[in-house]
């Protein structure tokens, strides 16, 4: 029964890895490619992980804390990453795609501006 789970978390795994490797691809600018790739890609990530640390503990009987440790980190890092990756795109001018109707960042930078200014 644990190889199943394993198997499902493995299979997962590289299920959202492909998923945010066609996102990639598909995408038309820098910011829909950057949400597909750190996503699908953390997710998948993470699941292959689980299903390693699954196997360890149930096969093998090891606890591999280096793991959870891992899976901690990405998932901390690699939104911040993707953030701060986006947030420079937009400081350098890298344009939104044309089907892009939502500026969020323009807003809260106008609206920082304006309370600066009072």
């Amino acid at each position: 029964m644990i190889e199943i789970i394993i198997s499902i978390f493995l299979l997962l795994g590289g299920l959202l890895s492909v998923l945010g490797s066609i996102g990639i691809l598909r995408l038309p600018d820098v910011y829909g490619r950057l949400h597909a790739a750190t996503k699908s890609a953390t997710l998948g990530v993470i699941s292959v992980i689980i299903g390693v640390f699954l196997y360890f503990l149930a096969i093998h009987g090891m606890f591999v804390g280096k793991l959870l440790l891992t899976i901690i980190f990405v998932f901390m890092t690699a939104p911040v990453a993707a953030f701060m990756i986006a947030r420079s795109a937009y400081n350098v001018n890298v344009k939104m795609s044309e089907k892009s109707t939502q500026d969020d960042l323009a807003d809260a930078i106008n609206k920082q501006k304006s309370e600066a200014d009072h």
